[in-house]
């Protein structure tokens, strides 16, 4: 005698589809989203840590989070800006807790580097030099072009914050490139 529980017991070797067609597709949504945009995340944290690798963990964890909200964000359709926000608010919260170790050894450069090469490395300095609120501000402005309220959005801050950050973190590199324009 087979009762119910057997029967499904039984139909263990049906296909995730075969059993519910409705639960493959948000897997088969959030895989198309993540694969198309997973660079433009990743340059997005890379531009916020300075590091291919932290980035990486960075955009591995928002996806990861997104993946288990999506049934909402789907809804929403507002799944870019939630993981350029999950990735923003780690990177602030990672750096913010991290010590900055600077070495005084710089390695040499085997080929003498032209003027513009000098410039945007002065400028990634500077821009490595500032905390991480202030770089995820200067960032989200100047990179990905977003109003006040919009950065404010993001990072979970209020609109004066940012517009002092961002004020704050000019100046300092404003100092420090003119310093780089001294010596």
């Amino acid at each position: 005698m087979t009762t119910s529980l057997d029967s499904t017991a039984a139909r263990t070797d049906l296909a995730p589809a075969e059993t519910d067609p409705v639960a493959t597709e948000p897997a088969d949504a959030f895989s198309e989203f993540a694969a198309a945009r997973a660079q433009g995340l990743k340059r997005y944290a890379y531009l916020l840590v300075g590091d291919s690798a932290e980035a990486d963990d960075l955009v591995q964890s928002a996806l990861l989070k997104a993946y288990l909200a999506w049934p909402r964000l789907a809804t929403w359709g507002a799944a870019d800006a939630y993981c350029r926000t999950i990735i923003g608010r780690s990177c602030i919260r990672v750096w913010g807790r991290r010590k900055r170790v600077l070495t005084g050894d710089v390695p040499e450069r085997p080929v003498a580097p032209n003027e513009a090469v000098l410039a945007a490395d002065a400028v990634w300095t500077a821009l490595a030099a500032l905390g991480a609120r202030q770089r995820a501000v200067v960032v989200l402005r100047f990179y990905e072009d977003m109003t006040e309220a919009d950065i404010a959005s993001v990072l979970g801050i209020s609109i004066g914050t940012v517009k002092s950050q961002l004020s704050r973190a000019l100046g300092h590199l404003r100092r420090a490139l003119n310093r780089e324009d001294l010596s």
